[in-house]
């Protein structure tokens, strides 16, 4: 066994929190319980690049019992919890994984997951498939495909596959129903007021909280800081979601005629740059900007830091950027997901569902990857009805079933009345 983490010490707190987190997480139980039996991964190596957290930790369980070999890293250098990480290795898996690792450090953790020469590949950011294409390319022969868990991942991959350079087939477990309609809306919603208010203590009530984005991440986001009595604000580039969120109730303008008004600011875009410098000097003094998006790339850290003429560490994962004007900016968590940098993380129940999508991704390569092109691919419907079948069954919750005539109606052409 291979590790690097901060303190196998810790792993006792790691368990009790793991077992807390598992409590909520019935499918994946259920799943892993047909996997200890079938073992539909046997003999697969897989390499997973993931935020390092309980729920994660109940994956990587539910993955052996199926039979894999698995090697985990963090796809983020502040989403781990190094206690869970201690956990997992005192159960005997292979860990590389340290929270605030620096980037040289990062990129040898992903690179002693693919050492391993893995099967599957499993992503939240698309990193691991991204240094096998730029890096190592030479370990194509033997995967037999990849998933990928987040919005950020699903767009560089799908790229990829335009450009005809993707080399072998990807799950992308983000677009399955039962993750992005639960996980980004419900999961991102809440974790990151979350994360917010255990960085900053501040009051959201009666605030202006500008959100940067109207996908199903920002949806949830609006819709949880709205609950908390904020006045929220939205951005958007795509009229349709622009117009969605209007209808909703949200008021929708540029970013630059928000900054004036924002006193927090959350990026939920997937794309870089969106708050700037010109939009960092329109903001009030005491301004809060944070991101939720997969990396640290959607505010524009580095014109910030320039344009401060100080800067300091005013409590944890705050910092403090004050401008030639007095005026005074925080950055949260360095620009990178607050969820994780300052709080735990998707609840573990959410979860349940997004990572029973990752375990059937899994199993689904293993029969299917040889009928697969080399595209982005959905997990069929059939797949995601059952998680959501379980779900319901372990929330216990009863659904009707169409009579024999409803189905005929639904399949013919011919009854119109």
């Amino acid at each position: 066994m291979d590790y690097d983490i901060k303190d196998i010490g810790l792993a006792q707190a790691g368990q009790l929190r793991i077992e807390w987190a598992e409590r909520s997480m019935p499918v994946l139980r259920m799943i892993r319980e047909r996997f200890s039996k079938e073992k539909p991964l046997s003999g697969i190596v897989l390499a997973a690049c993931l935020h390092v957290t309980t729920e994660t930790a109940s994956l990587v369980r539910t993955l052996a019992a199926g039979g894999a070999k698995v090697y985990v890293c963090a796809s983020n250098p502040l989403s781990t919890q190094d206690d869970v990480a201690a956990a997992l290795v005192s159960e005997g898996y292979n860990v590389f994984s340290i929270k605030g690792e620096d980037t040289e450090t990062y990129y040898k953790h992903i690179n002693a997951c693919l050492d391993v020469k893995p099967h599957i590949t499993m992503d939240d950011g698309a990193d691991l498939v991204s240094c096998i294409h730029s890096q190592r390319q030479n370990l194509v022969d033997t995967i037999l495909g990849g998933t990928e868990e987040t919005t950020t991942g699903v767009i560089r991959l799908k790229s990829m596959a335009e450009r005809g350079v993707l080399l072998f087939p990807v799950i992308a477990v983000n677009d399955s129903n039962t993750k992005h309609f639960f996980d980004n809306r419900y999961g991102t919603g809440q974790s990151t007021v979350d994360g917010i208010l255990r960085a900053t203590n501040r009051l959201m009530a009666g605030s202006w909280f500008v959100v940067a984005g109207y996908g199903w991440c920002g949806r949830g986001l609006a819709s949880r800081a709205a609950g908390m009595g904020a006045r929220v604000i939205i951005t958007e580039v795509d009229p349709l979601r622009a117009l969605e969120a209007a209808m909703d109730g949200y008021s929708v303008m540029p970013m630059a005629q928000a900054a004036p008004l924002g006193d927090f600011f959350c990026t939920v875009t997937g794309d870089r740059s969106v708050i700037r410098e010109e939009h960092f000097k329109l903001m009030k003094d005491g301004a809060i900007v944070c991101n939720s998006g997969h990396f640290n790339v959607e505010i524009d850290i580095d014109s910030l830091e320039k344009m401060a003429v100080s800067r300091r560490v005013i409590r944890g994962f705050v910092e403090e950027f004050t401008m030639p004007d007095g005026r005074r900016i925080a950055l949260l968590g360095e620009g990178r997901l607050i969820n994780l940098a300052a709080a735990e993380g998707h609840p573990s129940s959410v979860m349940d569902m997004s990572f029973a999508n990752q375990a059937l991704a899994s199993e689904f390569l293993v029969k299917n990857s040889s009928k697969l092109s080399k595209q982005v691919h959905k997990l069929p419907d059939h797949v995601d009805n059952e998680i959501a079948t379980l779900k319901l069954a372990s929330m216990g919750i009863k659904i009707d079933v169409l009579t024999p005539e409803q189905v005929e109606y639904l399949s013919s052409w011919e009854m119109g009345t």
